[in-house]
């Protein structure tokens, strides 16, 4: 492989280049032996390519493989116990890598180590690799410059351990909702594909007029039964033009971002969980001791809503041409007035990451309400709505058999 290097040389002159090795231990090796040594390497783009099928990785480029939170909880966890109870570094790594079981992940933690050993700092090492996110390696290189990483470990736990959280908070609020919604879409294609055809030729064979709901639902399944691919096809269409749009359309993204926060019952859970994410890692990022300009700009960037995003960058744009953060918050609705009074309270005491880590337990606390006010909201919405469905349909097969009595009583 090929490795692009950044070093110094015995007359502390800077240096670029490229090198030839099979690992990134090896090319740091080499470039020592050449009396440079190397504050920055990285494998050249490209140079992973294989010659030959048996050259293949199956498990890919573990430098862009996605790392879950639950295992970076568990690193985070671990390092941070072995750490405190005053294992080095380098020998809680091997630990680590022992107890792995991953093939991929022993591999990353593998070549971690190796660079420990090589001279460089673990948030160096880490930023090799695309699943450690910014804020974590931030916290860790806080940890390193102070001398707690033991403490930098927790607080990058803690961090994970409510990420989690909040995303199974997400994931909870939408999922019932969407049951039930594919619910009733199922039981208007059982009523209306399989039910109603069986009473369409009863009812034909009488000869009755037949009342205007009945036909049209008729008229529905007939379309239903008859055209069920091409109605396949429209909403796939639709569907495929809906995600293309919004992966590739910056104002369709912004235009979907920005709805979402309006929509009844699901809107508030949206807004809060961002806004519980951000004061988390804005009060753990401050108190561990980065600049406030750069947690600004990391919390953003972990919040998933991009129209919060984007608020957010407004902020840091004016709180960088010397506007108080709680001024530059109160430009935008999306902060809540609480929020906003807090950071002013948190900036005038110089005690901002506390007022920060009351704001967050406050956004996870409205989250926790505003999920359940749509778990009892949507029982009885869903119920109205499937009893409507249901009763639409025995109404119209019902509607018809007194036209069929008043023929049979003509006929006798």
């Amino acid at each position: 492989m090929k490795y692009k290097y950044v070093a110094m040389n015995a007359r502390n002159q800077k240096k670029e280049g490229a090198v030839e090795a099979d690992t990134q231990s090896q090319a740091v090796a080499m470039l020592r032996e050449k009396g440079l040594i190397v504050q920055d390497i990285k494998e050249a783009a490209g140079s992973d390519a294989p010659t030959s099928i048996w050259q293949m990785d199956i498990s890919g480029d573990v430098h862009n493989k996605k790392i879950k939170k639950k295992v970076l909880l568990m690193l985070f966890n671990q390092l941070g116990m072995m750490m405190k109870a005053g294992i080095n570094l380098s020998m809680s790594m091997q630990i680590m890598i022992d107890s792995e079981k991953d093939p991929a992940m022993q591999k990353i933690l593998r070549e971690i180590n190796e660079n420990l050993y090589n001279g460089f700092t673990l948030s160096q090492s880490m930023k090799n690799f695309a699943g450690f996110p910014g804020v974590y390696i931030s916290i860790i290189e806080a940890g390193e410059a102070n001398g707690r990483l033991d403490s930098a470990f927790q607080q990058c736990a803690l961090i994970c351990k409510k990420d989690i959280a909040l995303s199974g908070k997400l994931r909870s609020a939408f999922t019932y909702p969407i049951f039930l919604i594919v619910l009733v879409i199922a039981l208007i294609i059982i009523l209306c594909g399989f039910v109603l055809p069986t009473f369409k030729d009863t009812y034909g064979s009488f000869g009755a007029e037949l009342p205007g709901l009945t036909l049209a639902l008729m008229a529905f399944s007939d379309v239903l039964i008859g055209y069920w691919w091409l109605i396949i096809i429209f909403v796939a269409v639709i569907a495929f033009a809906i995600v293309t749009l919004k992966k590739n359309n910056a104002d369709f993204q912004m235009f979907l971002a920005k709805m979402s926060l309006k929509v009844p019952l699901i809107g508030p859970i949206i807004r809060q969980t961002s806004l519980a994410r951000f004061c988390r890692l804005m009060s753990t990022l401050t108190e561990a001791g980065i600049p406030i300009h750069r947690a600004m700009g990391l919390a953003r960037d972990a919040v998933p809503n991009i129209f919060v995003k984007q608020q957010i960058q407004e902020v840091i744009d004016d709180v960088q041409i010397g506007v108080t953060i709680n001024e530059a918050m109160g430009k935008h609705p999306v902060f809540d007035p609480i929020l906003v009074s807090m950071v002013r309270v948190g900036e005038e005491s110089g005690m901002l990451g506390d007022s920060l880590f009351k704001m967050a337990e406050l956004f996870e606390e409205q989250s926790d309400e505003s999920t359940q006010k749509l778990t009892d909201a949507m029982t009885p919405i869903m119920t109205v709505v499937i009893g409507v469905v249901v009763g639409t349909v025995v109404v119209a097969m019902i509607l018809p058999m007194f036209g069929i009595y008043s023929v049979i009583d003509t006929a006798t």
